[in-house]
C-alpha cells in the first residue's frame, strides 16, 4: 500500500510540474505612448533579432518599432526607435519579418510605408535602407519564405493597387523588393482576404478570414496552384492565424473568435486536411480568444489575447498538452480584443518575447532546453578585403542530414581544415582533407545531435549556417 500510495504521489507531483506558470525574467513600457482610440493598445506585434552574441526585442506601438536589447533579461534596454510614417492613436498594428541583416517593417493603417532596416550595426547603430509607399502602403501581416527569398504580403494596399487580399515580392536584392504576383483567387477558388500565412518551400498555409483555411503551391508565382481548403468545421469563426510544426504533418490554427478553441489540424495530405482535436488556454470562459501561436521545435507558443502566454507540449502532434501559462493582461476579460498580441520563442538563449498590448514587452526564461532551434541569423558583416572570398565556397544540402557536399571556388593545393562548430564556437566535428578537387564529400558522424551549427573552411573568410 505504501508503494502505491508513493507512486500515486510521484503521478501527482509529475502533473502540477507539468503544468507551471513561466518565469518572468524582465518587462519593458514607455507610459509616454499613447493607445489606439479603438483598443487602447500602445504596443502590438513582437519579433526577435540575434546577432554578435546579443538579443534583442523587436516591439511595435503606436510610435513605430522599438529595438530592445535583451541580452540582459532582466534589464532590457531600448536602444533605437524606427518612427513610423503614421503614428499616433489611429494606430494598431505593425508586423515584422527579418531576412540577413534587415528588418522588414509594415503597419495595417494611415499613411504607412514598407520600411527595410539593416542591423549590421547593432548594437551601436542601425540604417533605415528603404521607405517608401510606392510598392506597399499598408499590409496587415507579412511573412518571408527565407529559403526563396519571398516576402508576401497579406492585406496589402497601396503601390499597384487600392487592395489585394495578398501579394509576393522577390527579394533577391533585399534592399529592392520586386513585386511577383498579386493575389485575389487561384484559379476558381476566389478570397476576399488572406489574414495571415505560414510559408515553407513556396507552400502556403493561408488564413483567408471569414473564407476559411486553405494550402496552395507558389513554386510558379505566374500559376499557382490549391492543393487543399477547409471551408466548413467545427467551432469555426474568422480563421486568423497557424503556425506548422516541424515535420510539416501538422498545422496549429487559431479562429479569432471569442470562446472557440485552437484546432489541431493533420495536413499530411493537403487535398483531405483533417482536425484531429481542440484545445484551449484551461478556461472556458465565452471571452477566451487566441491570437497568434509560434511553433519551435517541440513546443507551441501561444499568444492567447486575455489568458496571457500558453505554450504546449506538441511531441505528440495530435495531442497538444499545455505546459506553462502566464497572464501578461490587467484587462477584465470582455469582448473585445486585449491582453497578449503576439509571442517570439526564437532567440539562442530560448528566451520567450511576449508583447502585451497594454502592459508591453515581457521576457519569460525558456522552458525547452533542448531546444536550439533554427532561426539563427544569417547576418555576416565582412570588410572590403574579404569580398574576394566571400562567396568562395558553397554548400548542399542545407538542411544536412549526414552527407556534406562542399564545393570551392579556387580550391588549393594544400590539405583543407574543415571544422563544424556550435553556436558557442566549440568544435564538435573537424577533418583535415585534400582540396585538390573543387567539389568535397563530407560524412557526419551520427552522434552530433540536430540543431543548427556553423561550418568553417580553414583560410575561406566566410562561414555558413547548416542545419542537421
Amino acid at each position: 500500500m505504501r508503494l502505491f500510495l508513493l507512486l500515486v504521489a510521484g503521478l501527482i507531483s509529475g502533473l502540477v510540474q507539468a503544468q507551471s506558470e513561466a518565469t518572468l525574467l524582465g518587462q519593458w513600457s514607455d507610459n509616454s505612448i499613447v493607445g489606439s482610440s479603438l483598443y487602447d493598445n500602445a504596443y502590438n506585434e513582437i519579433w526577435g533579432y540575434a546577432a554578435g552574441g546579443k538579443e534583442y526585442a523587436i516591439l511595435g506601438s503606436t510610435d513605430g518599432t522599438h529595438i530592445i536589447d535583451v541580452t540582459d533579461p532582466r534589464n532590457p534596454e531600448e536602444l533605437f526607435l524606427v518612427e513610423g510614417a503614421d503614428t499616433g492613436s489611429n494606430i494598431i498594428h505593425r508586423d515584422y519579418h527579418d531576412m540577413g541583416c534587415y528588418l522588414y517593417i509594415v503597419c495595417d493603417e494611415g499613411a504607412s510605408t514598407l520600411q527595410i532596416v539593416d542591423l549590421s550595426g547593432l548594437p551601436n547603430s542601425i540604417d533605415v535602407v528603404y521607405d517608401s509607399n510606392n510598392l506597399l502602403r499598408r499590409s496587415h501581416n507579412i511573412f518571408i519564405d527565407e529559403a526563396n527569398k519571398r516576402l508576401y504580403t497579406l492585406i496589402a494596399g497601396g503601390g499597384p493597387a487600392s487592395y489585394d487580399a495578398m501579394r509576393i515580392y522577390d527579394l533577391s536584392d533585399p534592399t529592392n523588393p520586386t513585386l511577383m504576383g498579386r493575389y485575389n483567387e487561384i484559379g476558381s477558388v476566389d478570397f476576399q482576404q488572406v489574414h495571415d500565412a505560414y510559408i515553407r518551400d513556396n507552400i502556403a498555409y493561408m488564413n483567408l478570414g471569414p473564407g476559411g483555411f486553405m494550402i496552395a503551391d507558389f513554386s510558379d508565382t505566374n500559376n499557382p496552384k490549391v492543393l487543399g481548403t477547409l471551408t466548413s468545421y467545427p467551432q469555426q469563426g474568422y480563421n486568423h492565424s497557424g503556425w506548422l510544426n516541424n515535420a510539416g504533418t501538422h498545422y496549429y490554427m487559431a479562429d479569432e473568435t471569442w470562446g472557440t478553441d485552437m484546432k489541431t489540424l493533420n495536413v499530411e495530405d493537403p487535398s483531405d486536411i483533417k482536425i484531429e482535436g481542440f484545445f484551449d488556454a484551461g478556461n472556458n470562459a465565452n471571452t477566451s480568444i487566441a491570437h497568434n501561436q509560434v511553433v519551435a521545435c517541440d513546443m507551441l507558443y501561444v499568444s492567447y489575447y486575455y489568458d496571457g502566454l500558453q505554450i504546449y507540449d506538441i511531441s505528440d502532434p495530435s495531442n497538444p498538452v499545455r505546459t506553462h501559462w502566464y497572464d501578461t493582461s490587467n484587462e477584465p476579460d470582455n469582448n473585445n480584443y486585449k491582453g497578449a498580441w503576439g509571442v517570439y520563442p526564437f532567440l539562442p538563449s530560448g528566451n520567450i518575447l511576449v508583447a502585451d498590448m497594454q502592459e508591453g514587452l515581457f521576457v519569460f526564461e525558456a522552458v525547452d532546453a533542448a531546444c536550439s532551434e533554427e532561426r539563427v541569423n544569417m547576418c555576416t558583416t565582412v570588410g572590403t578585403d574579404d569580398l574576394a572570398e566571400s562567396n568562395s565556397f558553397k554548400l548542399s544540402p542545407n538542411p544536412v542530414h549526414d552527407l556534406i557536399q562542399i564545393e570551392i571556388a579556387n580550391p588549393a593545393k594544400d590539405p583543407l581544415e574543415i571544422n563544424v562548430l556550435n553556436l558557442n564556437g566549440s568544435i564538435v566535428f573537424s577533418k583535415i582533407v585534400s582540396s585538390q578537387g573543387s567539389t568535397i564529400n563530407i560524412s557526419l558522424p551520427q552522434s552530433i545531435v540536430a540543431g543548427m551549427y556553423i561550418l568553417n573552411l580553414e583560410g575561406h573568410s566566410n562561414r555558413k549556417f547548416i542545419k542537421l
